[in-house]
């Protein structure tokens, strides 16, 4: 019995290895015929290297907020639908490319639902990143110094759901326009991005600066993407 677990471990596979080794200490292998057993067995290792899975995405994903949509309270009050919610939790945005725009006022808890969508994407297996607008746009000026913009571009092109947090902070430069151009076309229809703003949608146009470029980035955002507008009063003032 000792050896079965022994192999298990040389196999790297661990889920399988705890899972017998609970059934030795517990005496109740011998209650399962062989394929009760293997199924059992192969469960324990397939979840063990869905959650091993879910750590390592949600580690690289630099979350603001560790969060979760079972954590988030929709209500009319603060201007999150319950079926609009439990629609994005599917994660079936992810798979059209649609994007998610959220705007609010400083407290609202923008960053906490696009953290709680993010993690969300993680558990069901994509690749997420998550940035602040401004040190994000920081990244692409010193890449494009360094010589490794392209190749920053193509990693975010490839991300399966791209979170660009405090957006509008600031009026855009121009290099930081073309940067944003840049990303968004790169998804346009195939990968998914959330903004969340202070700013109402209206006010982007003005932010970004320039008629042309501000025209192609929100037609693109906008085309195919869900709104939220959170309301209320600060939640920061509960704590």
């Amino acid at each position: 019995m000792m050896q079965i677990q022994s192999q298990l471990s040389q196999l790297q596979l661990h889920g399988m290895s705890r899972s017998w080794q609970a059934l030795l200490e517990t005496r109740k292998y011998h209650e399962l015929s062989l394929s009760e057993g293997l199924e059992l067995l192969l469960q324990a290792e397939e979840n063990e290297r869905r959650e091993r899975k879910f750590r390592r995405l949600t580690r690289n994903a630099f979350f603001r907020y560790q969060a979760s949509i079972e954590e988030l309270q929709p209500g009319t009050t603060r201007g999150l639908d319950k079926a609009l919610l439990s629609n994005l939790a599917t994660g079936e945005y992810l798979a059209k490319g649609e994007s998610i725009l959220i705007s609010g006022a400083t407290g609202s808890g923008k960053s906490f639902l696009a953290s709680a969508l993010g993690h969300q994407a993680c558990a069901q297996g994509h690749s997420v990143a998550y940035f602040n607008v401004a040190k994000l746009l920081l990244k692409t000026k010193m890449a494009r110094v360094d010589g490794t913009l392209i190749k920053f571009f193509e990693k975010l092109s490839k991300t399966r759901l791209l979170i660009l947090d405090d957006f509008g902070l600031t009026h855009l430069e121009a290099g930081q326009r073309l940067d944003l151009m840049e990303m968004i076309e790169d998804r346009h229809a195939r990968a998914s991005t959330i903004i969340a703003s202070q700013l109402p949608i209206s006010s982007w146009y003005e932010v970004i600066g320039e008629a042309t470029i501000a025209d192609a980035i929100l037609d693109r955002l906008l085309h195919a993407s869900y709104r939220i507008e959170l309301k209320g009063e600060s939640l920061r003032k509960k704590y």
